[in-house]
């Protein structure tokens, strides 16, 4: 069985660091296209980043690259979301995500106070 586990959630106070990570349970992972998204309240699931197998493709949604860093350890089954200076707009919900699956994990919850 598939299981995805978000964690590193917690409040911040805007400028400050946070980094989430998410460890996949019964899947190969080494090869998966692993994605971080985030839905705030009210709003609809937006992409953050991904990134390959390999780590050699990464990507961002524009308006977050300058400030979030995606990485993975495959030894560890394990993808990494770093966030510096959070703003109160990053307050959402973040989730992982096997690129191209219905497999997702139960969200972990960031909130940025101002």
């Amino acid at each position: 069985q598939v299981r995805l586990v978000e964690s590193g959630g917690e409040l911040v106070q805007a400028g400050e660091y946070l980094r989430l990570s998410c460890t996949v349970f019964g899947r190969t992972f080494s090869k998966d296209v692993m994605g971080w998204y985030r839905q705030a309240p009210g709003k609809e699931r937006e992409f953050v980043a991904s990134i390959s197998g390999n780590s050699g493709g990464i990507y961002y949604a524009d308006s977050l690259q300058s400030r979030f860093i995606i990485s993975r350890d495959n030894a560890k089954n394990t993808v990494y979301l770093q966030m510096f200076r959070v703003k109160p707009e990053d307050t959402a919900v973040y989730y992982c995500n096997v690129d191209s699956t219905d497999y997702w994990g139960q969200g972990t919850q960031v909130t940025v106070s101002s």
